[in-house]
Parts: structure tokens; C-alpha cells; sequence
């Protein structure tokens, strides 16, 4: 079966997706951020990679060579209980830079 894993800059996001079964780290600092993707890269069936958007801005250039890869697993920013920094439309921004498709 394939796996989805969450690397999370906050406790209340990892309780939350550990509800819905999906494991996690809590990471505080860029080394731990890190060291939490190249762990989760290791296990076997991973599909989804989820990852806090403060969490993903410690690891900018990891998250950046995973998407630009390609391949397994995908890369899924997610916003914290106050909500993203994203404006409304990062969506179809992503799958357009990702595909290359207007949507």
C-alpha cells in the first residue's frame, strides 16, 4: 500500500493527520527539516510527502529538486490552523508550472 508522511513545523498539524493515520515528525529547526525529508525519502511506498508550508521553508531546495524530479513521491505543502500565505490561486499556478497547462 502506499504511504503519505507529513514533516510538520507544528504539533496540532501532526495530531491532526495522525487522526486521519498518516505519521509524521515535528521539526523546529532546517537541519531537522531535513533530516525528517531524507528519513521519510527511505521508506518504502511512500506517495505522498506532506509538509507544512513553515516546514517547507526550511528545506526550500529539497522540496524544489523533489517536484522538479518528477517522480514519487508528491510533494504536498499544507497550510497551518491559521491558514496559508498563499494567494487564492497557488493551485492552479502549481499544476500549470508543474505541467505546463492553463488551466
Amino acid at each position: 500500500t502506499m504511504k503519505a508522511y507529513l514533516v510538520s513545523d507544528n504539533h496540532d498539524s501532526l495530531v491532526g493527520m495522525r487522526l486521519a493515520g498518516i505519521e509524521g515528525t515535528l521539526v523546529h529547526t532546517p537541519d531537522e527539516t531535513y533530516a525528517a525529508i531524507g528519513n521519510a525519502l527511505k521508506m518504502r511506498n511512500l506517495a505522498i510527502l506532506a509538509i507544512t508550508e513553515k516546514a517547507a521553508e526550511m528545506a526550500e531546495e529539497i522540496i524544489q529538486q523533489l517536484r522538479e524530479r518528477g517522480d514519487l513521491p508528491l510533494v504536498v505543502e499544507i497550510p497551518d490552523r491559521f491558514g496559508t500565505k498563499r494567494g487564492p490561486d497557488f493551485l492552479t499556478r502549481y499544476v500549470q508550472e508543474a505541467i505546463g497547462v492553463k488551466m
